[in-house]
């Protein structure tokens, strides 16, 4: 199993939820954060007042999945979360963790079984 993490522009998460949709993502966590990588935040107007924005909003987005869909959920959230037509600085990251095991709180499930919501779909 994987845990992917997915920083978005607060704009791409509609987006992003229905492509992995597509691929039977079903069951995500959708965080909001603030932060900033390369452009180090960024400058802006209020009431004729210039003023520096050093931390900007950004959308997280964490799904558990099987090692097998790990290509072709990379895949589609990378294509989704794209700004413009060959993205933009500030477009985001994504990061892919090792899972050692996950566990139901409910039932006490747990393994594998709990990641099996996302389903491999023939094209």
């Amino acid at each position: 199993m994987r845990m992917v993490t997915a920083i978005i522009q607060p704009t791409k998460l509609v987006v992003v939820r229905e492509a992995l949709a597509t691929l039977g993502v079903e069951h995500l966590t959708v965080l909001d954060a603030e932060g900033y990588a390369r452009q180090r935040g960024q400058t802006a107007m209020y009431r004729g007042l210039e003023y520096q924005v050093d931390l900007l909003r950004k959308i997280v987005i964490e799904v558990v999945i099987q090692d097998e869909a790990l290509e072709a959920v990379l895949e589609v959230l990378r294509e989704s979360a794209l700004t413009g037509s060959e993205g933009q600085i500030g477009d985001g990251k994504i990061f892919v963790l090792p899972v050692v095991d996950a566990i139901r709180i409910s039932d006490g499930t747990s393994g594998h079984t709990i990641a099996d919501h996302v389903q491999q779909r023939e094209a």
